[in-house]
């Protein structure tokens, strides 16, 4: 069987991902793709019976049963790994219930963190790192990740056959890393987790523009880390509230069609005030030690996003904190953000001057922004950059919402 995500119903990718990590943990990375034939294969069967029989009234044991029963008959195949796994999958009866002493929480959670901080070990490269942990723990398919890193599935493929290759050369245990290894392994762990947050809050994939399952899996995955007393680092603390903020505006943030509303747009009755306040506290959390990080950064920025007032002090303090994000974590759409914070802290003409400078002709993003910036200026500009904006979106929501500007020109 082809073993791809898109195979997966995302319904089940929470549970694919526990069982992936329970699977390897016991197998080790010696037979990681073992654990994800396995897992695979248990979706398979639901996706073929449920529809025929209909839903078990515990799917998740229903699930797991499927998954014991076809390890213990490649352990009887193979014989080679009857020491490893005999008590996790040791002989029962056939009835669900037996089938989650298997799952413990305690063990589902321990599974997952161990397996973040082993796929993420430095003798793997961070793109494979992130990649790999996308794959293994998280579900995504090879397309998904392509798009996440912005290349294609051959070069992905190469890429995770490599780390797996790696790792098992490498015998990597899946435990924690010693306290004194962890802050440099947190940062990949970290990264996979943004990049999880980002797939769902700024989907292109599927058709959807807010995929909500992938955002919220984010939130757990790094709760995760906070719950845990080696890995409650500050810049974890700032991840967290980063993503509650911007789940804050789930509600606000799609009409009833699906389409996106702009920030200046969303009802702002519709905000989730207990994310808002939850971001507040994991922001504090985040503020002892002596380092700031960009998710710092991006939490201070979305918490006064989360200020309904559109005051100079809030666009002072944006731009401000835009200006230290830049220092320290450069990037293209980080720029485009702070020269519109720019246009609201001080007027669109200086903002239009620090724009072009930009010079970022291959972004719809940019030409938007432009576009933006010129309304009321110099609408034929506007017009012009809106054009060049529709010309280069890649996504029917993006088309959408600079065919919307153009119609209110």
């Amino acid at each position: 069987m082809e073993h791809n995500g898109e195979l997966i119903p995302h319904l089940f990718r929470t549970e694919y991902r526990k069982m992936v990590a329970v699977l390897c943990r016991h197998f080790g990375f010696a037979q990681i793709q073992i654990a994800e034939d396995i897992a695979s294969d248990a979706y398979l069967a639901a996706a073929q019976l449920w529809p025929l029989n209909g839903i078990p009234p515990n799917p998740t044991a229903w699930l797991y049963n499927v998954a014991k029963n076809k390890a213990k008959n490649y352990q009887q195949h193979n014989n080679i790994f009857e020491n490893k796994i005999a008590r996790e999958l040791k002989s029962t009866s056939s009835t669900i219930q037996e089938a989650e002493i298997d799952l413990s929480p305690q063990n589902i959670n321990d599974s997952q963190l161990q397996m973040m901080f082993a796929i993420c070990h430095p003798s793997v490269s961070t793109e494979a790192q992130v990649g790999l942990s996308l794959r293994i723990l998280c579900g995504f398919g090879i397309e998904e990740i392509a798009g996440a890193f912005l290349t294609n599935k051959e070069t992905i493929n190469k890429r995770l056959f490599r780390a797996k290759e790696k790792l098992r050369k490498e015998k990597i245990k899946i435990e924690l890393p010693h306290q004194s290894e962890i802050e440099e392994r947190l940062a990949p762990v970290l990264t996979t987790i943004y990049l999880l947050f980002n797939e769902g809050y700024y989907s292109v994939s599927q058709n959807q523009t807010l995929r909500k399952e992938l955002c919220f899996e984010a939130m757990r995955l790094c709760y995760m880390l906070v719950e845990n007393k080696y890995t409650n680092k500050p810049q974890v603390n700032a991840l967290l509230s980063l993503m509650c903020f911007h789940a804050s505006r789930f509600e606000a943030r799609t009409d009833k069609n699906g389409e996106i509303i702009l920030y200046e747009d969303q009802d702002t009755t519709l905000w989730n005030t207990e994310l808002i306040s939850k971001g507040g506290y994991f922001l504090n959390c985040a503020a002892s030690g002596n380092t700031i990080s960009k998710y710092h950064l991006q939490a201070a920025i979305a918490y006064w996003n989360t200020q309904k007032a559109d005051t100079q002090e809030k666009w002072d303090n944006i731009l401000q904190l835009y200006n230290r994000l830049l220092q320290i974590d450069y990037s293209p759409i980080a720029a485009l953000n702070r020269t519109f914070a720019l246009s609201k802290a001080n007027g669109k003409q200086e903002a239009i001057t620090e724009a072009e400078k930009l010079n970022l002709t291959d972004n719809h993003f940019y030409f938007t922004l432009l576009g933006e910036l010129y309304t009321d200026i110099d609408n034929e500009k506007a017009r012009e950059n809106f054009q060049k904006a529709l010309s280069l979106a890649k996504t029917q929501t993006d088309k959408q919402i600079v065919r919307k500007k153009l119609d209110n020109l």
